[in-house]
């Protein structure tokens, strides 16, 4: 056998110096999860991304064509529809659907177009028991079976089952509804392991939508969900997060093709912050200052702790989180099993293709993607979710604020000091994908470790493309 090379032989082994993830879970005031200390990481290669794959339009049809119906997508939360007959409009990728509640409780999806003349049934979310065509009177049930034809006598060549709309899969996840386009495959559970056994401890069927928030953003999904993918950008990006970020310290895993999920610790300082003469009360009195988790303003609140001698910032802040997870939401049990690290950290993770829920305890930021009418556009949304209190039936969720091209993620106060954040990534993203669109080289280079997430989306990716 003939040797092998050491420097493939220690791609992707390069760690940041100094504290590991592992080395701040063993400091966490409860037992942490195996599956949050075991490392699952590969080296996936090193070879550049073209950069036509953000810009080409020939690029997103194919994508459009081969990879969006064949995947299951984020469309909807239960509380977005919660009642018989309600129902939204999940557009996405050239696509429209209907998806409705039934008298049930289950939930279908139907193609939203009218069979006559192509016209769209619905534009806007609503509650209703049928849907009727605007345009020449087609009426359907929310079953999608046909229920009247104006004229009926001039269309004998159509059968009630011939007009029944075309459906897609539905799956029911954790209070998420997901559908599939095209028929078979794997089901919601395979597709998102391990994701069903991790989220068995956080419950987000328990939650409602609290905060949501969408915009047009004015580069490629790919691009702008990729900003989120990894954390180092914070040392440039988010300078005022390094004081309580340990950015560079983050976990990469990634798991299967569809899984993946970067671990970012806060409560501690950045390996890029100067700690000379910065007490552990230093970084509490930051957190409180910039927490850029949270959609609250948390000047005044309980988790401006005094950090006793001998504690940690990041022990100190647990404790309070858990103190106070539990007199607000009740659910006692599963805020004191709580980690640290499930109060504090960035635990986000990506569902391929465009579905990224934050794991841990409340509030939990959930990202979507969905390209845009050209490679150069794409909707971003941010829902913030929140834990029901104990006893409490779940209310239906807020409504999505969208807004428009003159206005900021700041213009949304619900998000609180998130929206800042999101301003300074957007102050990035445009201009990378007008630089790449010009880029003397077509290519995208990639870290090995920090940028694991990345490399193993477009490798997922190409996957349905070249099948």
């Amino acid at each position: 056998m003939a040797d092998r090379d050491p420097t493939i032989e220690a791609a992707g082994a390069a760690r940041c110096p100094g504290a590991t993830w592992t080395d701040i879970l063993a400091l966490d005031g409860r037992p942490v999860p195996d599956f949050m200390k075991n490392e699952s990481y590969r080296y996936l290669g090193s070879e550049p991304i073209d950069a036509s794959v953000y810009t080409d339009p020939a690029r997103q049809a194919l994508e459009n064509a081969k990879m969006w119906p064949n995947v299951w997508q984020f469309a909807a939360r239960e509380e977005d529809l919660p009642e018989t007959g309600d129902y939204i409009v999940y557009e996405n990728a050239g696509r429209s659907f209907l998806v409705v509640r039934q008298d049930d409780g289950s939930v279908r999806a139907m193609h939203n177009v009218c069979l006559h003349r192509g016209r769209k049934l619905r534009l806007e979310d609503g509650s209703t028991d049928r849907f009727q065509c605007p345009f020449h009177g087609f009426t359907w049930n929310k079953d999608g079976s046909l229920a009247e034809i104006p004229c009926r006598w001039d269309f004998t060549h159509l059968s009630d089952e011939k007009m029944q709309l075309p459906e897609a899969e539905v799956a029911r996840w954790q209070g998420y509804i997901f559908l599939r386009e095209n028929t078979g495959g794997p089901t919601i559970e395979e597709f998102l392991a391990p994701l069903p056994e991790f989220f068995e401890r956080w419950h987000h069927e328990q939650c409602t939508t609290a905060i949501w928030v969408g915009k047009v953003v004015h580069a490629n999904w790919k691009v702008t969900m990729e900003a989120f993918m990894e954390a180092w950008h914070t040392i440039v990006t988010h300078p005022q997060l390094l004081p309580f970020t340990g950015d560079a310290n983050t976990s990469y895993n990634i798991y299967g093709d569809n899984v993946n999920v970067a671990y970012t610790p806060f409560g501690v300082m950045s390996p890029h912050v100067d700690a000379e003469g910065k007490e552990q009360q230093w970084i509490v009195d930051e957190f409180i200052k910039y927490n850029g988790r949270s959609a609250d303003n948390y000047a005044d609140s309980p988790y401006a702790v005094a950090v006793p001698d001998g504690i940690s910032a990041r022990r100190a802040l647990g404790d309070a989180m858990r103190k106070n997870f539990a007199e607000q939401f009740g659910h006692a049990d599963l805020h004191e099993q709580a980690t640290d690290a499930e109060l504090l950290d960035g635990l986000v993770y990506n569902v391929f293709p465009h579905f990224a829920p934050w794991g841990g305890y409340m509030p939990n930021i959930v990202y979507r993607w969905r390209p845009g009418p050209n490679p150069d556009q794409c909707i971003m949304e941010v829902r913030i979710l929140v834990r029901v209190p104990e006893g409490e039936p779940i209310p239906r969720g807020v409504p999505m604020k969208f807004l428009t091209d003159d206005q900021k993620w700041t213009d949304a106060p619900e998000l609180g000091v998130l929206g800042h954040v999101f301003e300074q990534d957007m102050e990035n993203l445009p201009f990378v994908q007008q630089g790449l669109k010009v880029s003397k080289t077509g290519e995208v280079q990639l870290g090995d470790y920090q940028e694991i997430r990345i490399r193993q989306f477009h490798q997922t990716m190409a996957k349905y493309l070249n099948a």
